[in-house]
């Protein structure tokens, strides 16, 4: 089943399609996850091409793993980690596929882009063994992970680069992980105003998504609507040379197999629409 939250007839709702085309629903998207039956509130079935997706829903704690594919750690010129290196992405930074992403250049210059697959939880997830991880997941949604690497090198620590607003794209819907046979061969892409920069797949993975989950549980408890950013292949604009960084005119477009296309397009903060919407979700 995919699963999302879309602007139909003047009102943002649930629709969900099942594999007939999709349908409005009164069952909120973390209900659902969690393993609410959606209620469905028409008998319509708005054309794909139509419905305007946003933020599927505001995931109350979004965590990060950071080099976490070999090509992209051959790319930094760093070593390999012997485990999954984490970080926060604050909520705040969610927003929809179709979203803005605002670069603010007084506050950074070297914004870049990180195409992931992002892996959300279902259930409470405590001490979980890597055989029985994947049980936890309630589904999957692509993810930009946007980085500002000016600040990342100067805090040392990576809260402020991950986590300005806009810097989190989701979606633009979830798919169910009954749907989702193998997290570890899934293809991931990067556009950047048409030219394709990121092309790779799970399969590259140092840690794979229930050792992710696993080795997360050791530590702290995650919850329901949790989502880990599982890392992001290589092609990234930081690590090219020369580097190239994100300026507002751009057009980012991600995509993520089974779970759709992002269109970002970078503005500064003035030109920013009323379409961005952070307490939506």
């Amino acid at each position: 089943m995919r699963i999302g939250t879309a602007r139909l007839d003047g009102r943002t709702t649930t629709v969900v399609d099942r594999g007939e085309g999709w349908h409005a629903s009164d069952t909120a998207v973390l209900d659902i996850l969690t393993g609410s039956e959606p209620v469905i509130s028409t008998s319509g079935e708005p054309a794909e091409g139509s419905i305007d997706f946003v933020l599927p829903y505001r995931p109350p704690t979004i965590h990060g793993i950071g080099l976490n594919f070999r090509d992209t750690v051959t790319d930094m010129g760093w070593e390999t980690p012997k485990a999954p290196f984490l970080f926060p992405k604050l909520s705040s930074s969610a927003c929809g596929p179709n979203d803005d992403i605002v670069v603010d250049p007084r506050l950074t210059t070297r914004v870049d882009w990180e195409a992931e697959l992002g892996v959300i939880i279902g259930r409470p997830a405590k001490n979980v063994p890597v055989a029985m991880a994947l049980s936890h997941v309630a589904g999957y949604v692509a993810a930009n992970d946007i980085s500002a690497r000016d600040l990342q090198a100067n805090d040392g620590q990576w809260v402020r680069g991950k986590g300005l607003d806009t810097f989190c794209p989701l979606g633009p819907w979830i798919l169910t992980s009954d749907e989702l046979d193998d997290p570890q061969s899934v293809g991931i892409r990067t556009w950047v105003n048409g030219d394709l920069m990121q092309d790779g797949s799970t399969a590259s993975m140092i840690f794979s998504v229930a050792e992710l989950i696993s080795y997360c549980s050791r530590f702290f408890t995650l919850a329901p609507g949790d989502i880990i950013l599982t890392g992001t292949p290589a092609g990234c604009g930081d690590f090219r040379t020369p580097a190239i960084a994100l300026r507002p005119g751009d057009l980012v477009e991600i995509e993520v197999d089974n779970l759709g296309r992002q269109h970002s397009q970078v503005v500064a903060p003035s030109l920013t629409p009323a379409r961005h919407n952070l307490a939506s979700g």
